[in-house]
């Protein structure tokens, strides 16, 4: 499930968070105290949330180019009205996303809250949507608290305990019941918590268990709930749950495992639509009987026919419509399954691009709602009318008054790595090269079990529109997407020979005549960043350039130090630091222990708040590689976390980036279009 489909410059977003730090972030320490340990570090004159060394200022050229593309914003479903006549949006008009109402298409979109922090999740009330249920962070800590408006008088109520984590908020469609997971118990394991909605502050906790448990949907009357518990991208267990008695029972095998990817009742209540790798390479749609006991023989499935992963579903309140969402080589389609008969249809009129967030209104069955973008268009919000199978846009996100049609579309690549591996990759290529090699941006995404999808990035953008610079945005193994097999092809110590891939990258650049081997920077966030500082440490001869954005600069020293809440999620995917054997190897990947080798320009960013890789990251790489090379830049921001969301810190990230690209791999102008 992708419920935001945030661009990674914007919010770098894991599977999983973390829970509450053990020690203050810097946000709350000390206003007079220096909250980095880096020599030289000063505040940014006019910005003091941003602290930086060695950055030179901006140019005001650069700036005015960026200027456009930095206004630009998306827009992403939240919810639907009962009747279909307001959809509830996330969209920024100020400096963070903030939620907002529209009740036509393309008509007015009405800010309701105006905090300074960003709130990018929330629902309505069934029956009163006057009323909205939203989750809201501080300083980028990610200890959400739930939060109730009333839209009548504007005032929001804060539900829940104010310091620790919560996260997947759910409200019952007869608008009864109100659940959210939270880490209240002991600041470790996440339970799931039940409130009435007419009392939502006095929850109660469904689940007290050692492990991440979060719900997933309730039954049509409210009376179960589907829960989840999350060990790994590829291990997971679905139970129902008697909200009344808190009695559960699994409905997924115990031998074996498999993941959970969205879990919805039929409308009877007596079965499941489950979505699970368990049984297939990819994620496909089964529908198992909540009144039988969970088998290993494999149900049959419904979406066999597409050999893609099912990402998103939603069923009518009808229950005849199931809508279901495939990830095909990173483009979105949607299709319709008759529930009665199971014949697949697929939804054809919708843009070719990336989507999600699937919601029907919960009194229509014939209109559907999702977010849909594309690489040259910022996600908006669209519904379909399912008589008619007419789509019809209810935003249009802007961008600066730029001409989006401008604007790169991506060619899909795939190249060899060793082992048999078949890289798939984004290439950005500028429009007008006048003939001549232009310099590279590798850029990484995050996860590890991420996926560069073709979404529109101003980041990506201006660097092939302006820089005149290519922007190659490779899947390597280990991403999401392309069946649980690949996607495990770097766990634990496998991520050595991932690193490979790297390498592979680097030589399908040489053998394209309009790419510049001799020119090639490299880019990421989250773990993007730790393949930023891997690409510079073990292939040091053939990187200009890296910038890193809260990168791991050591495997060992960042399981250590991520919170507790998440330590064992990420053991699953790194490998457990505490086994010698698997230390080993995570200390020879690490960047940290190779930085003698590193000879590009290194530009390192980081949050002081981030939960999930601490500013101890970030801060022992640059001063390990500032005792060879004095010139690293790094910048700090005191009231953001795991990423910048908060557009004046985007903002200054995003054009100190671009800014030091262009001096490091000194991009050509592009010629002026005929």
């Amino acid at each position: 499930m992708n419920p935001g489909l945030i661009p990674l410059v914007v919010s770098l977003l894991w599977t999983q968070a973390p829970a509450p730090a053990a020690t203050p972030p810097a946000a709350a320490q000390g206003a007079a105290a220096k909250p980095s340990q880096v020599p030289g570090i000063a505040p940014l004159p006019g910005q003091p949330n941003v602290w930086v060394s060695n950055v030179p200022p901006v140019p005001d050229a650069l700036r005015r180019r960026m200027e456009q593309y930095l206004e630009s914003r998306t827009a992403a479903l939240s919810d639907a009205s009962d009747d279909g006549k307001q959809l509830l949006i996330t969209t920024r008009f100020a400096d963070t996303n903030q939620l907002h109402v529209v009740e036509m298409p393309m008509g007015a979109r009405t800010q309701i809250t105006f905090a300074k922090e960003p709130i990018n999740r929330a629902v309505f009330q069934p029956g009163d949507a006057n009323v909205v249920y939203y989750l809201q962070d501080k300083g980028g800590g990610e200890f959400f608290q739930v939060f109730k408006l009333d839209r009548r008088t504007g005032r929001s109520e804060l539900l829940t305990d104010g310091k620790s984590r919560h996260e997947a908020l759910r409200v019952s469609a007869d608008g009864r019941w109100l659940a959210y997971a939270g880490t209240g118990r002991n600041g470790k394991d996440t339970d799931v918590y039940v409130a009435p909605t007419s009392e939502p502050t006095k929850a109660r906790r469904l689940t007290e268990l050692e492990g991440t448990y979060s719900p997933q949907e309730f039954s049509a009357d409210g009376s179960k709930l589907l829960v989840q518990r999350f060990r790994a991208a590829d291990d997971s267990d679905l139970f129902l749950v008697d909200v009344a008695s808190g009695e559960r029972r699994q409905l997924t095998p115990s031998e074996g495992k498999g993941s959970v990817d969205g879990a919805t009742f039929t409308k009877d209540g007596q079965g499941v639509y489950l979505v699970t790798d368990r049984y297939s390479d990819f994620s496909e749609l089964y529908l198992l009987d909540t009144r039988t006991a969970p088998t290993a023989q494999p149900p049959a499935s419904l979406t066999k026919a597409v050999r893609w992963s099912v990402t998103d579903l939603a069923l009518s309140p009808d229950g005849r419509k199931l809508a279901v969402a495939f990830n095909e080589d990173g483009y979105t389609t949607v299709s319709l399954l008759d529930t009665r008969t199971r014949a697949l249809s697929a939804l054809t009129v919708l843009p070719k691009g990336v989507g999600g967030g699937l919601k029907f209104p919960r009194k229509r069955s014939d209109v559907l709602a999702l977010s849909l973008g594309s690489a040259r268009s910022p996600m908006d919000v669209w519904t379909v009318d399912l008589k008619s199978r007419k789509p019809t846009r209810w935003t249009r996100s802007e961008v600066g008054g730029l001409d989006t049609e401008a604007f790169v579309e991506p060619t899909l690549v795939r190249y060899p790595s060793t082992d048999g591996v078949q890289v798939p990759a984004l290439l950005y290529v500028p429009r007008n090269t006048g003939g001549k090699k232009v310099p590279v941006v590798v850029s990484f995404h995050g996860g590890p079990e991420g996926q560069s999808r073709p979404m529109f990035s101003n980041f990506t953008q201006f660097i092939a529109s302006e820089l005149g610079m290519a922007v190659l945005v490779p899947n390597v193994r280990g991403s999401d997407g392309y069946g649980k097999a690949y996607r495990a092809m770097d766990d634990g110590v496998k991520r050595e020979q991932s690193l490979k891939d790297i390498g592979a990258t680097l030589d399908f650049i040489a053998s394209r005549p309009e790419l510049d081997a001799t020119r090639v920077g490299v880019s990421g966030g989250s773990y993007g960043g730790y393949m930023t500082l891997a690409s510079v440490a073990f292939y040091p001869d053939r990187f200009k350039a890296a910038v890193d954005v809260v990168g791991i600069s050591s495997l060992p020293s960042f399981l250590e130090n991520t919170q507790a809440y998440r330590r064992d999620l990420r053991r699953a995917e790194y490998g457990d630091e505490r086994i010698p054997e698997v230390r080993r190897v995570q200390e020879r990947i690490s960047p940290l222990g190779s930085v003698d080798k590193i000879r590009a320009a290194l530009f390192v960013q980081q949050g002081a708040n981030d939960p999930r890789v601490p500013q101890s990251e970030a801060e022992q790489i640059v001063q390990a590689v500032r005792q060879r090379a004095p010139d690293v830049w790094y910048m700090l921001a005191t009231d953001e976390g795991h990423g910048f969301q908060k557009k004046p810190t985007r903002d200054y990230a995003q054009m100190t980036t671009m800014m030091f690209f262009e001096k490091h791999l000194g991009a050509p102008q592009v010629p002026a279009q005929k």
